[in-house]
């Protein structure tokens, strides 16, 4: 009885793994693609939390019925860290007090709007 060598993979054996490899990818990328989305939905949703809650105590602590933005954001302010944009939205430049802000961008699932009553 002969005894065959097993020099390497078939075609067959290689092909399979291709395909296996390819499903898997097809599967993984629309549900990455998904949470990256709803990351930076809830990331432009936590800054408008931040900027109105800075308004709001900048309001109850100077009595003050505006405020620009750019007054509530800096290392010795109320919010420290800068607000970065992830979906090329902008972010008011005056809040008054009696009034609201919103916002508007497009997301994954269609435009979305949040706003911030005072």
């Amino acid at each position: 009885m002969k005894t065959r060598k097993n020099q390497g993979f078939t075609l067959v054996e290689i092909m399979i793994v291709v395909v296996i490899i390819g499903l898997l990818a097809a599967m993984a990328i629309p549900a990455f693609q998904k949470v990256r989305a709803n990351s930076r939905e809830k990331t432009i949703e936590n800054n408008i939390r931040q900027i109105g809650q800075a308004a709001d105590q900048y309001f109850l602590e100077g009595g003050f019925s505006s405020v620009t933005v750019t007054d509530l954001i800096g290392a010795d302010k109320y919010i420290k860290n800068p607000l970065k944009a992830v979906a090329g939205e902008t972010y008011p430049t005056g809040i008054t007090t009696g009034n609201s802000f919103s916002m508007s961008w497009n997301g994954a699932s269609g435009t979305i709007s949040k706003s911030w009553n005072f």
